[in-house]
C-alpha cells in the first residue's frame, strides 16, 4: 500500500469517503511502463488561487519563479476546470472522480441559505470520517479551514492532528496574527512534506502526497521572511511563500534523484475569490470568481511535470478537469476504474506524454443541483445565470466586481433554458459576447451541445445531498464570527 500524508490545513476530511478507498494505495503493486518504478505522485491543490495567480499565465508581478519554472520542464494546461467553484465540492470531485451531483457533496437548495453553512458542516469532524479510515496511512493537518479565533466556550478553536491524535489548535498551538497576517503554517506544511518524501524514499516504498494548503484562503497568512515582500500585498505574499514551497518540494525530489519516477500536478480547487477585490486573486482575463460558474469560478491554473516522462515546456489544449487526476494517477498506476459507478474524470495520459487532445464529454457546470452551464469543446452554453442576490450586492459583495455583463453577470436567478446564452471561449474567453440565436454558429453548436445535456441528465442518479444539513454549533460559530463582513461570511 502507498504510505500516504495528507497535508491538509483546509476543509473537510468529508472528502475521504469519496474517495473509493485507497484504489490509488493499491499502485504499490504495479508498475507504470513508462516509469523506471512503481511511480510516486504528488497532487498540490492550492485554496481560492486563481488562474491569473502565476506568472506563466500572465500575472504581471512574476512572482512565483519556482511555479513558472515547473511550467518550462513540465506541461501548462490552460483549459483546466474545477468541479465545483466551492472548496468541498470541488475536493471531493477530485478524490472521487465523480461530479459533486453524484457524490453527495452538494446541497438541493442552490440559492438558498445554506450558502453559508455549505462549507462549515463538512461532514466530516466525526471519527468514521478520518483520512486514515479511508486509505491514507499518514496525515498531518486539520479537518476545518484556519477559522477563527473562537471563546472555547461555545465554540473551541479548530483542532490541528497528526495521524489520530490531536496535536493543538490553531490560534493557541498554531499561532495566527489576524491583525498582520502572519503565521508559520505554510512552513510547517512545506517541512511535513519534504521529510515525508524524505522518509518514504529512505524505505524504497512509492507515495502518494496530497498537499492542500490553505495560505491563499481568506484570511490569507504568509510567514514573517514573506510578509511584505511582494508588490500584490498580503495576498502575493502568501503566493510568493507557496511557490516557494513547490521550489522546495521540486528539489528535494531531485536531490533524492526520484524526480523522474514522481508525477506532480498542480492546480486549485476553485477560482478566486474576487469579492475579497484587492485582498484576493486574479482570474486572469475570465469573468467573475468563485461561487459563480463564469470562468473566472471555475477555470483553474495546472501544471504537470515528471521529469523524463512529461516532455518539458509543453502547453496542452486538452480540455481538463480535476476529477480527471483520479483516473490518470489510476491510469498511471496500472489500476482499473471502478466499474460500479460512473466516473467523470478521464485519463490525462495521452495528453501528458504526447499531446494527444481526447475528445471528451461536455465538462458540466453545476451550482448546487442545478446545472447552470456545459462546455464542449471551445464553446460554452450557459442555462441559468447567476452571480449572487441584489442584496448581498448591494451590502458591498460583488462576485464580479468591475465586469458588468448586460443580461449574463445577472443579480437574479435568471433561466437561460428556452434559449441558453452560448459563448466561443476560443475568440471570447471573457464570455462578454454572446452568440446570437438566428447565427449560423448558434444553430451548428447548440444542438449537440443540447443533445449531449440531454443524455448527461437521463442517465443522472444524484447522490443523496450531504450539505443541506447544518448543525446548531455551525450556526452558532458564524455567529460568533459577527465582526466580520458580509464577504468574509461567505467564504469557506
Amino acid at each position: 500500500m502507498f504510505s500516504v500524508r495528507f497535508a491538509l490545513m483546509f476543509c473537510a476530511l468529508s472528502y475521504f469517503p469519496l474517495a473509493a478507498r485507497s484504489d490509488i494505495a493499491r499502485s504499490s503493486t504495479q508498475q507504470s511502463p513508462k516509469s523506471a518504478g512503481k511511480p510516486n505522485f504528488i497532487v498540490m491543490l492550492m485554496d481560492d488561487m486563481g488562474w491569473g495567480d502565476l506568472g506563466v499565465y500572465g500575472e504581471p508581478n512574476k512572482e512565483t519563479p519556482n511555479l513558472d519554472k515547473m511550467a518550462s520542464e513540465g506541461m501548462l494546461f490552460p483549459d483546466f476546470y474545477s468541479a465545483c467553484p466551492l472548496c468541498s465540492p470541488s475536493r471531493a470531485a477530485l478524490l472521487s472522480g465523480r461530479l459533486p451531483i453524484r457524490n453527495g457533496f452538494y446541497s438541493d437548495n442552490a440559492f438558498g441559505c445554506n450558502g453559508m453553512c455549505i462549507e462549515y458542516t463538512h461532514l466530516g469532524q466525526q471519527p468514521r470520517y478520518h483520512p486514515l479510515r479511508h486509505g491514507f496511512d499518514e496525515w498531518f493537518g486539520s479537518s476545518n479551514c484556519h477559522l477563527g479565533p473562537f471563546n472555547n466556550r461555545d465554540t473551541p478553536n479548530v483542532p490541528v492532528f497528526r495521524d489520530a491524535d490531536m496535536v493543538g489548535r490553531y490560534y493557541e498551538d498554531f499561532p495566527f496574527n489576524k491583525q498582520t497576517g502572519e503565521a508559520n503554517l505554510t512552513q510547517i506544511y512545506i517541512n511535513e512534506a519534504t521529510s515525508f518524501i524524505e522518509k518514504q524514499v529512505a524505505t524504497g516504498q512509492p507515495f502518494f502526497l496530497y498537499w492542500a494548503v490553505d495560505a491563499t484562503h481568506d484570511p490569507v497568512y504568509a510567514s514573517p521572511d514573506f510578509l511584505g515582500t511582494s508588490r500584490r500585498g498580503i495576498y502575493g505574499d502568501a503566493v510568493r511563500e507557496l511557490d516557494s514551497g513547490v521550489g522546495r518540494i521540486l528539489q528535494t525530489l531531485q536531490k533524492l534523484k526520484v524526480d523522474n519516477n514522481t508525477f506532480v500536478f498542480f492546480s486549485s480547487d476553485n477560482g478566486a475569490a474576487t469579492y475579497n477585490k484587492a485582498k484576493g486573486g486574479s482570474n486572469g482575463p475570465f469573468l467573475c470568481g468563485k461561487e459563480t460558474t463564469f470562468e473566472g469560478g471555475m477555470r483553474e491554473p495546472a501544471v504537470a511535470w515528471w521529469p523524463g516522462v512529461v516532455q518539458g515546456g509543453q502547453v496542452s489544449f486538452q480540455l481538463g478537469s480535476l476529477m480527471d487526476l483520479f483516473s490518470t494517477l489510476l491510469d498511471f498506476a496500472d489500476i482499473p476504474a471502478p466499474s460500479d459507478r460512473t466516473i467523470d474524470g478521464i485519463s490525462l495520459r495521452p495528453a501528458l506524454l504526447s499531446n494527444i487532445v481526447t475528445d471528451r464529454s461536455p465538462i458540466f457546470l453545476y451550482r448546487g443541483d442545478l446545472l447552470m452551464a456545459a462546455r464542449v469543446g471551445q464553446y460554452k452554453a450557459h442555462f441559468w445565470t447567476w452571480t449572487n442576490s441584489w442584496s448581498e450586492f448591494h451590502s458591498g459583495t460583488d462576485f464580479c466586481p468591475g465586469q458588468e455583463v448586460k443580461g449574463v453577470t445577472t443579480h437574479k436567478q435568471t433561466n437561460q433554458t428556452a434559449s441558453p446564452l452560448l459563448f466561443d471561449l476560443g475568440c471570447d474567453p471573457q464570455e462578454k459576447y454572446v452568440i446570437p440565436p438566428s447565427s449560423p454558429i448558434y444553430q451548428q453548436q447548440m444542438p449537440a451541445i443540447l443533445k449531449a445535456v440531454k443524455e448527461h441528465l437521463a442517465t443522472l442518479k444524484p447522490g443523496d445531498p450531504q450539505l443541506n444539513w447544518c448543525d446548531p454549533a455551525v450556526m452558532l460559530m458564524l455567529k460568533l464570527k459577527g465582526s466580520r463582513d458580509d464577504s468574509d461570511k461567505k467564504e469557506i
